[in-house]
């Protein structure tokens, strides 16, 4: 079964990165929701390494404000909620759980730059799945990389095995005029077959 053309429309073509907020709160359930969603996404060996932090309250807010870039602050500040986007670096440990029909985990052990590597890769692609479900949800998103990784880890995981990878804010889109859609590459600028 193919998505309607209007929910490739929402997902895709007529979604945009967002910077102004019209100020509506997002409900928390709304939030456990897009979780719900953005977990069922496949990660290698469903190894799920992401971490996810909603900053939904001014002291978190604030305590994220040092960490931004000075571009990335109003926007941040402004939106009801910013989303840490994370990953556990020791994602193997829930592998019995998540992986359970072979012993998994000594495949991340015994390599820890497979492990980071894997970490890495898998919480951007569950990242993306955020993006994509917020937006399947009737939430505006503005991802941004603009930001200090060691802030950030210092103020919101010290003492976990956790790691910022980037920020994704969300909300509800101000009511103004869009610019148009910055260009993308062609196919044929951008894919080959071999």
């Amino acid at each position: 079964m193919m998505a309607s053309p209007e929910m490739l429309d929402l997902a895709f073509r007529d979604a945009r990165t967002v910077t102004q907020w019209d100020g509506r709160k997002v409900d928390r359930k709304l939030l456990r929701d897009l979780y719900d969603l953005l977990r069922l996404g496949p990660t290698s060996a469903n190894c799920s390494p992401g971490r996810f932090t909603f900053i939904v309250t001014q002291e978190g807010k604030e305590r994220l404000r040092p960490a931004l870039s000075r571009g990335n602050v109003e926007q941040t500040m402004s939106a009801p909620v910013t989303v840490i986007v994370a990953y556990d670096e020791r994602f193997y440990d829930n592998l019995p759980k998540l992986y359970p029909h072979t012993d998994a985990r000594s495949w991340f052990t015994s390599s820890p730059e497979v492990a980071l590597e894997t970490a890495f890769r898998n919480s951007s692609l569950q990242g993306a799945y955020l993006i994509i479900a917020a937006r399947m949800l009737g939430l505006a998103t503005g991802p941004m990389s603009g930001f200090d990784n060691k802030l950030v880890d210092s103020a919101f995981f010290a003492g976990s095995s956790w790691k910022s990878n980037f920020l994704v804010n969300l909300g509800y889109e101000a009511q103004i005029s869009r610019s148009p859609r910055l260009p993308r590459l062609d196919h044929e600028e951008a894919c080959r077959f071999e």
